[in-house]
Parts: structure tokens; sequence; C-alpha cells
């Protein structure tokens, strides 16, 4: 299949492409390159289309027969920055890239949704027939994009909603303001698994190849079982409390210890996710990670690299510093738009 991969240079996307190329698949990246200076290693090779996708076009997506939609402002953080804004990139702009799609023939369009919609649940695990309590303007969008591409949903376009669990792991394009990264982060250059909330929360968590390997077994899946359909990307016995990944950080850390951050506070934010309708519906996903072996994974990385105390805190790693650091040296306008 030719697949555009929206958001292709970010943290899933460096991991995501490889992937499907590697599954056959003729990969084309779309991506503003906000992080482009966020590399812990290599960027992989891709053809690609440097472009806000506030301003894609049909002609941008003609050929194509698949969009894998992976753009947007990434995290609770950045999306409370200027909510305005993120409805405007992260549920306008992904909706009027949708219809983009569909006007240029692109027949699938998988929507990269999020557990966060579900926000402040409860300890019951959680379908995707769960209500939902957005806790952010991150999650809220994440809901108004969905609504809107199921009006879409007909015989020549099929969106498909994939609701990620927190996503934890190596990529090329690093990000640490997630919660295994950055706690195997803290563990390592300070001695401290630095815990900002109470650490009660529920959250489900997932590996970013077993969210690439979601995305796959989708495009490649037969339309009858995708066509306008939602779906929770993780393993169901990978929910953890926040205190418990904080625990195994601490049992793979050499010489760390749990501590807990000056007001740490409750966080409303907690959500409980069952997910046996992907293992049911897509047999051909087949997750292979775990949380404690993510933590490895990420503690054997850092060190490798040499990762010091003073570029985990820097700008580098953090999607909120980074945009900061644009707008302070005015490569970004208010609208997060170039400068050129």
């Amino acid at each position: 299949m030719k697949i555009l991969v929206t958001g292709h240079n970010g943290y899933i996307g460096q991991v995501m492409v490889p992937l499907l190329q590697s599954a056959g698949h003729e990969v084309t990246g779309l991506d503003t390159m906000f992080f482009e200076d966020c590399q812990f290693d290599a960027a992989p090779k891709v053809a690609e289309i440097n472009k806000d996708i506030r301003d894609i076009v049909p002609a941008d997506l003609e050929g194509f027969d698949a969009v894998l939609f992976l753009a947007a402002l990434s995290n609770d953080a950045l999306g409370d920055l200027n909510p305005d804004l993120t409805f405007a990139i992260n549920s306008a702009a992904t909706v009027e890239c949708a219809k983009a799609a569909k006007a240029a023939g692109v027949s699938r369009f998988v929507f990269s949704s999020s557990c966060s919609l579900y926000g402040a649940g409860d300890d019951d695990f959680l379908t995707e027939t769960a209500a939902m309590h957005p806790c952010t303007p991150y999650g809220q969008a994440k809901i108004d994009v969905e609504l809107e591409l199921t009006k879409l949903a007909d015989d020549t376009f099929s969106p498909t909603y994939m609701r990620n669990a927190t996503a934890y792991g190596l990529s090329p394009n690093l990000r640490i303001d997630l919660v295994v990264n950055n706690l195997t982060g803290y563990a390592l250059t300070t001695g401290e698994v630095l815990m900002k909330s109470d650490g009660m929360p529920w959250r489900p968590l997932v590996h970013i190849e077993d969210i690439s390997r979601a995305f796959l077994a989708v495009v490649e899946a037969d339309r009858d079982v995708i066509h306008d359909q939602a779906f929770n990307v993780g393993i169901t016995e990978e929910n953890y409390r926040i205190r418990e990944v904080a625990q195994m950080v601490a049992e793979v850390v050499p010489n760390s210890r749990v501590e807990f951050a000056d007001g740490a506070s409750p966080d409303l934010r907690n959500y409980r996710v069952n997910f046996d309708k992907i293992k049911k519906a897509l047999p051909a996903f087949q997750p292979t990670w775990t949380v404690r072996k993510g933590v490895q994974q990420m503690y054997d990385a850092y060190v490798a690299h040499g990762l010091t105390k003073e570029e985990f805190l820097s700008s580098k790693y953090l999607r909120i510093k980074t945009i900061l650091g644009h707008l302070e040296a005015t490569r970004l306008d208010t609208n997060l738009r170039w400068q050129r």
C-alpha cells in the first residue's frame, strides 16, 4: 500500500515508519518539524513532505491508499499552553485533513486517538463503550475528532480510531515527558524516582513498538473488521498505578529510590482500560512488551548514550520546553507558525 504518515518525524512516527516499510509498504511522511532537534539517535530514512497539517489540501493526499494520522500537539502540558490552538490543530485541522483525504480518494484513515479521553474514570476496566470524562483540552480534542470522523464514514472512506494507552519506550526522537521514560531518566541521573503526584491513579501503558504494530494490523485488516471502529490499544494486564511503575523503576535502576516531589498531589486523570476488543478482532496484533521490559530498555539506552542530568532536564526531550524555546526565539509565532 501507499501510506502517508502525518507526524512521521515525532516520537511514535520514527518507530512506526520503519515497521511499515519492513512490512513492504511504500511510506511517505508529512510533518512540520517542530521537534527535528530532539533526536536521541539517527532518524529513519523516508520520503517526506514538510507541511503544517493546517495547510493540507486534497492534492497533497492523492494517490495514497491510507493515511495514518499521528500529527498533534502531543500531550496535556502542550495542549494546556493554548487550548484554542489545541482545538484548532488537534481537532479542526485533523478533521479538515480527513475531509481532504476523502476528497482525494484515500480509502482508509487511521486516527491516533488516546485512552486519555476516558479521563476521570474509576477503578473499573473501561471498554470502548465506556463514558468519556476528559480532564484536558488534549483529551476533549480526541473525542471531537472521533465524533466528526464517524460522520465521514461511508462505502468509500473508512476511518478507524486508535485509542492508545499511555506510551513509553525508546525512539530516535525521544520524549521524556512520558511516565516510564521520565521516571527511569530521573532515577539514573539523580538517584531519585521522582513522583510528581501521589501515585495512586491508574494508567494503561503500552510500548510505542506495540502501538505501531496495532496500526499495521489495522491498515492490513479486512475493511469490515475496522470500518468506523474504535480500538483501545494496549494490553489489559498492563494497567498499573503510577506508584507501581515507580517501584519497578527503583528495582531496575541501581541505587535509586522512590521520592515524592514537593506538592505531589492527587491526579484527576485516572483510568483503567480493557483491551479485549483489539485482541479478538485483530489477531495479527501481537504486542510483545511489558512495562518492566520497557524500563530496562530505557535504562540500558540511557546508559549507552551517556545521558547526563543536564541533558535529561534540558528542553531537548520535553515537548513543552521545545515549543516554548521556539516561541522565545521567535522561530514560531503565537499561532505556532514558523517565522520564515
